[in-house]
């Protein structure tokens, strides 16, 4: 059954279709971050491989907390990383009064602040808050027969109850991914997205 499906989304990508995946708030820790809200010798136990290589959805939960509010048992992602970040939605950070950037996922100079806590500490990051830009995770497979570069960006027109055409999406290619793209909540229900879905790359935007 895993093989014909491996099949099938191989043969949607080679005309240019890729399954769109909707990423609910989260946060990715490092060792030290781990210590402080968790204690000394934890580490982040698997719950539920993600759809890409060696990530998971983690057992662990923390609260978020800005300036106007709260949101707790926020999924942790693992595997751990060298920095901490915190991947909300606009609407998340209008509710908790954090002001974050549009960025790719690791680039966290000078994004936002937020405090962290866990069941054993409290964490207080100056940076580290980001809007994830929406992005397409893509094996060099894939890029190669649709002619795309690492970085490169894209149009995206996704089928659905409100279709819509996403502008500005970066391709991101690696051996370790799996094709999929990938847009928050916010965009989300902007498209009435629900269940299995579907999008296009139509245009390059570089």
């Amino acid at each position: 059954m895993e093989q014909t499906v491996q099949t099938v989304l191989e043969v949607m990508q080679n005309e240019g279709l890729i399954q769109v995946e909707v990423s609910a708030r989260h946060v990715h820790l490092c060792e030290r971050s781990i210590k402080v809200l968790f204690g000394p010798d934890a580490k982040l136990t698997p719950k539920r491989d993600l759809s890409q290589i060696g990530q998971y959805l983690s057992e662990e939960r923390v609260n978020l907390i800005g300036p106007k509010g709260r949101k707790d048992k926020i999924a942790v992602l693992g595997p751990l990383r060298k920095e901490t970040q915190v991947e909300l939605s606009k609407s998340d950070c209008i509710s908790l009064g954090v002001s974050a950037p549009v960025r790719q996922s690791g680039d966290t100079k000078d994004s936002g602040a937020i405090t962290i806590e866990g069941p054993r500490g409290t964490l207080e990051i100056k940076e580290g808050v980001i809007i994830a830009q929406n992005h397409v995770h893509m094996t060099p497979e894939s890029a190669g027969r649709l002619g795309l570069k690492d970085n490169q960006h894209v149009k995206v027109a996704v089928f659905s109850e409100r279709p819509i055409i996403y502008g500005d999406v970066v391709i991101r290619i690696s051996e370790k991914f799996r094709t999929r793209m990938h847009i928050d909540f916010d965009e989300a229900n902007a498209a009435l997205i629900s269940g299995f879905t579907l999008g296009r790359i139509i245009a390059d935007e570089s």
